[in-house]
């Protein structure tokens, strides 16, 4: 197996040429980099969230694993929407591995099994990486794309609502 994942050149978003009906509004190549910034850190959550639904142990396993499947599939949702949001604005979505590799700002998730607690902190961690991916880049992206930023909110409401459910399971009551 090897250890490291070489990066190809000429990674990330770039503008595609406009065709026949595609007349409408472009990506800024800002605009294409800040997508491309969340489009990674979808991808690598999604990842994250299997990589702890499948090596957690612990009380309350089921609960959690199930738990990660939604967290996975909200991200499965945002980076599909974002990647179709980067295209239909004629930027060029790149989710090959060694990109979002080298691009996300999620921490390492630890190889094997992770008990229960340490799964909790670590996907909340994720799931708060790229929220604050989203919230970071958002007022630069609502100054020149709107319909963008809205869609930023959606998945921002979704994954905080995830990182509660989540952290929830260890916080204990404050008095």
């Amino acid at each position: 197996m090897v250890d490291t994942v070489g990066v190809p050149r000429s990674a990330g978003a770039k503008t595609t040429k406009t065709e026949n009906a595609e007349h409408g509004f472009e990506a800024s190549p800002s605009l294409a980099k800040n997508l491309q910034t969340v489009l990674v850190d979808f991808i690598a959550l999604q990842l994250v969230g299997k990589q702890a639904h499948w090596n957690v142990v612990g009380p309350n396993f089921r609960d959690l694993h199930l738990n990660l499947d939604e967290v996975v599939s909200i991200a499965r949702e945002g980076a599909d929407t974002i990647a179709e949001r980067m295209r239909a604005l004629h930027a060029a979505a790149d989710g090959r591995p060694a990109v979002v590799a080298e691009q996300t700002a999620l921490p390492e998730f630890p190889a094997g099994e992770v008990h229960t607690h340490d799964a909790i902190d670590l996907a909340v961690r994720a799931v708060e990486t790229t929220v604050a991916t989203m919230r970071g880049v958002h007022d630069e992206v609502d100054e020149v794309d709107p319909t963008t930023a809205d869609i930023f909110h959606d998945f921002i409401g979704q994954l905080e609502q995830q990182a509660w459910f989540l952290s929830a399971e260890t916080r204990q009551p404050s008095n």
